[in-house]
């Protein structure tokens, strides 16, 4: 890492530990993804979800566009020719899946969206046998039924028979069908330019900005917007610099310091510290099928990473 004439040696001394302890930056960016999930509680009756996703993105950029826009820039020519597939990621993972995660805030706890969360790495084992025929083993397998169950588990309320019936809460199935749209974006990721993930991170957050445009124009042609009050602005800040910015920089890190597999398995503390944060600030009863699913969902994410080296 090059040294920023602005930071103070003490201050930059500080950064350049912090980004060798992939431990540590990868538990923080569970805890960020784990406080988005209150924040799209905290987000209702105080900014509408799509005008939220629109600032989160151009607040992101403008933080990004200043440190890496010359690098997206020079790796212009490796992106190019894969405009339309990194259009269609960005659409699926950053406008998509965060449109839909604000939205099932409005219907469901903060405690459910970060228990079903734990679907994605399920969803993208599935996703990847589906696009590239990636072998599972049998460990694998029992991992992606255990979650599964896990998940069946909070959707029903802990009645998984019910499930049988037409009466699933909707922020839950919201929640769901945004963790399938955000596994497509990760099983592409294997294909993704040749070029710097921070570079390839920045390219995706202004495509996100400008995709996002669309449902800020369907919202206010239809249920209006709610402009942000003090409370939308902070949590606005909060998703832009914390689970956007930091935490995918962060994550980033991580992967190159330990490798994917191993990087992938601190994700499974996202369920974790969503339903600690839920049930320490929003007061969030934390109920005996939450715990019973946290078990399941998580045993069954470490059975399907078990076998997954660096």
């Amino acid at each position: 890492m090059t040294k920023p004439t602005s930071l103070p040696s003490a201050a930059w001394r500080l950064v350049d530990q912090l980004y060798q302890w992939p431990s540590v930056l990868l538990t923080l960016t569970a805890i960020f993804w784990g406080g988005n999930a209150l924040a799209s509680r905290l987000a209702v009756g105080h900014i509408s979800p799509y005008l939220l996703v629109f600032l989160r993105w151009v607040l992101v950029l403008a933080v990004l566009w200043p440190l890496y826009g010359r690098q997206v820039r020079a790796h212009w020519p490796q992106a190019r020719p894969q405009l339309g597939k990194i259009t269609v990621m960005a659409l699926l993972g950053f406008t998509g899946f965060n449109a839909l995660f604000y939205v099932a805030g409005y219907h469901t706890s903060a405690i459910n969206i970060g228990i079903l969360q734990g679907a994605i790495p399920v969803a993208v084992l599935l996703g990847a046998y589906v696009m590239y025929g990636t072998r599972t083993t049998p460990l694998q397998i029992a991992g992606v039924l255990i979650t599964s169950i896990g998940v069946v588990v909070v959707a029903t309320r802990g009645m998984p028979l019910s499930i049988l019936e037409i009466g699933l809460n909707q922020g839950d199935l919201t929640m769901l069908l945004a963790c399938v749209l955000y596994a497509f974006y990760t099983v592409a990721l294997r294909d993704r330019p040749s070029m710097p993930g921070t570079a390839f991170f920045t390219l995706l957050a202004l495509i996100a900005a400008i995709t996002s445009v669309p449902l800020l124009v369907v919202e206010a042609m239809t249920t209006g917007l709610a402009l942000p009050t003090w409370q939308g602005w902070l949590v606005t800040l909060y998703v832009a610099i914390f689970p956007s910015c930091l935490a995918q920089l962060f994550y980033v890190r991580g992967v190159d310091l330990i490798g994917p597999g191993r990087a992938g398995v601190f994700v499974n503390l996202v369920p974790v510290f969503a339903a600690i944060l839920a049930v320490g600030l929003l007061n969030e009863p934390f109920k005996a099928f939450h715990g019973i699913a946290l078990v399941l969902v998580i045993g069954g994410i470490w059975l399907a990473q078990r076998t997954q080296g660096r």
